[in-house]
C-alpha cells in the first residue's frame, strides 16, 4: 500500500556508508563498536547503576560479543545507531550512546546512553548525546525522544544539559527489577 507521506529520512541513507565517528569534544569520540570492546562492556554491566536503569547484566564475554554484533548490525539494518563512547587517544571505553527504534518515515528515534562509573560526573553523557543528536538532525531526523525513570535524576540532568525539553510523565511505564516506575519524557527537535 503506498504511503501518503514522503520519508523524512531517505531509506538506505545509513546503510549506504560506514557508521561515522563523531567528536564529542575534550578528547572524546563516538565510534563504531568493535568486538574487542567485549571485556569493557562486560565490566560496565557489572556496575549496579547500569544494571538498575538498563535492567541487564553481562554474564560472559560471548554474551557481550553478541550484544556488540547486534549494535553493529543495527546500522546495516537501519534499525539502530549505537556508538561506543571512548577516549580519543587511548580508545578506553567510557560509555555508550545510541539511537534506537529509528523511524525513517516520521524522522524519529529514541535516545539511549550509559557511562562507566569512572567517567561519571564529568559532563561526558551530555556531550555524547548532543554530538549524536547533531549528527541525527544533519542526517534528516526531526525528533529525538529521551526517557528515563523518574528516580534517575542523573539522566534528567543529562537530558536538560543536552537540550532535551521536558514534555511530561508517563505513569507506571517501565518495569525495572524493583517494580514499576513513572517515566520522565524529554524530546529535542531539529528546529
Amino acid at each position: 500500500m503506498p504511503s501518503l507521506v514522503t520519508l523524512t529520512v531517505p531509506a538506505g541513507s545509513l546503510a549506504a556508508g560506514p557508521q561515522p565517528t563523531l567528536t564529542a569534544g575534550s578528547g572524546v569520540l563516538l565510534r563504531p563498536w568493535s568486538l574487542d570492546d567485549a571485556q569493557a562492556v562486560m565490566d560496565a554491566y557489572q556496575d549496579e547503576a547500569i544494571q538498575r536503569w538498563h535492567v541487564m547484566r553481562a554474564d560472559s564475554l560471548a554474551e557481550t560479543r553478541e550484544w556488540i554484533a547486534g549494535w553493529q548490525g543495527g546500522w546495516a539494518a537501519e534499525t539502530d545507531a549505537i556508538w561506543a563512547v571512548a577516549e580519543a587517544g587511548s580508545g578506553i571505553l567510557l560509555g555508550r550512546a545510541g539511537l534506537k527504534h529509528l523511524n525513517f518515515s516520521a524522522g524519529t528515534a529514541d535516545v539511549t546512553y550509559w557511562t562507566v562509573r569512572a567517567a561519571r560526573g564529568k559532563g561526558l553523557s551530555p556531550r555524547a548525546v548532543d554530538a549524536m543528536a547533531s549528527w541525527a538532525f544533519e542526517a534528516g531526523f526531526h525528533r529525538l525522544d529521551l526517557e528515563h525513570a523518574m528516580g534517575n535524576t542523573a539522566s534528567c540532568r543529562v537530558a536538560g544539559k543536552a537540550g532535551f525539553a521536558v514534555e511530561g510523565v508517563r505513569r507506571s511505564a517501565w518495569l525495572l527489577a524493583d517494580g514499576r516506575h513513572d517515566v520522565h519524557a524529554h524530546a529535542r527537535l531539529r528546529s
